[in-house]
């Protein structure tokens, strides 16, 4: 039940989603000393055990309980009597702890002192994700954005990947005779593994996500035709029909705009991080390079008993 230590600033994304998991992990009992140095008030109707007079609150609990239940841990009298038992026995040592003045040690006052600003941290970004907002008008400007660059047709077509342009000519010079011939060429001489048992089908695909010298050719071609000059690629030589086009559905605004507002507090953060950041005289100690050590000397031994044959030299490269 440990409070997991966070390197909180290092980024916007990654701030945001630590925001989200850090409400249940913050409310965690802090390491060692923390629940007894400044325990805070709680109100009787709010107790769920008291252990040596400090209380274990139910907001705590139930806190832990929606942790755990994430996890696949029932919310049920057994399991909260279980993680209360487990609480009080992390009170008990802690206080055993500040008894015997651990809590006053360099590495523990660090360590708590790294707790604090961890909770601090997250909770000013909680605050952020919470009051910052995003304008409507930002919001339209992104999405039109996005509609931008997702616009245009995808395609639905198949291919036939060969390694030698002589091998594609003579593919294509037997598609001009007969054109139903694609899907047995396909199966008998394409080396797309992914294809070549589908008779070369790629399904529907934005021509975008293929290289460029396969979208540019595909996207010359008429429906039903097929490209009479083989399309090289860094994956070999390509003969590509198109069977058919239709317009990229772009989703509604309204659909959109929970991960656009998600995606503009993120850029939003992270400029304010970095303004911060900015302001802030950050000064690093240089560390000092490491002091090479004294190889020990070692005894000539005869060179069969001790050399290593060295590896190929294909097998560096892999």
């Amino acid at each position: 039940m440990s409070m997991k230590y966070r390197v909180v600033l290092g980024s916007a994304v990654a701030l945001l989603a630590l925001s989200g998991c850090n409400e249940k992990e913050t409310t965690q009992p802090a390491p060692a000393s923390a629940p007894v140095a400044s325990a805070p008030a709680i109100s009787k109707d709010d107790v769920a055990a008291t252990v040596n007079g400090t209380p274990i609150s139910k907001k705590q609990l139930d806190q832990i309980m929606l942790q755990q239940a994430s996890q696949g841990m029932p919310d049920n009298p057994e399991t909260r009597k279980l993680v209360i038992d487990n609480l009080a026995m992390q009170l008990l040592v802690a206080q055993e702890a500040v008894s015997k003045g651990l809590d006053k040690t360099p590495e523990v006052t660090e360590q708590i002192e790294m707790t604090r600003q961890s909770i601090l941290a997250n909770a000013f970004i909680r605050d952020y994700t919470k009051t910052a907002s995003v304008t409507e008008e930002a919001l339209k400007a992104e999405y039109d954005k996005f509609k931008a660059q997702s616009g245009g047709n995808q395609f639905k077509a198949r291919h036939i990947l060969v390694e030698k342009e002589d091998e594609a000519k003579e593919i294509i010079a037997k598609l001009k005779k007969d054109a139903k011939a694609f899907d047995g060429l396909a199966k008998s001489k394409s080396k797309d593994p992914g294809s070549k048992g589908k008779g070369g089908d790629l399904g529907w695909f934005d021509a975008r996500n293929m290289v460029p010298e396969f979208s540019a050719a595909v996207a010359k071609l008429e429906k039903g035709k097929f490209t009479e000059e083989p399309v090289k690629s860094q994956f070999g030589y390509h003969v590509i029909i198109l069977d058919d086009t239709r317009p990229v559905t772009v989703p509604s605004f309204e659909e959109l705009k929970p991960g656009l507002t998600q995606q503009l507090q993120q850029q939003n953060l992270k400029k304010l991080l970095d303004d911060i950041k900015a302001k802030a005289k950050i000064d690093i100690t240089p560390t000092p390079a490491p002091i090479a050590a004294s190889a020990p000397a070692v005894s000539a031994a005869p060179a069969s008993a001790t050399a290593t044959p060295a590896a190929p030299a294909d097998a560096a490269k892999k």
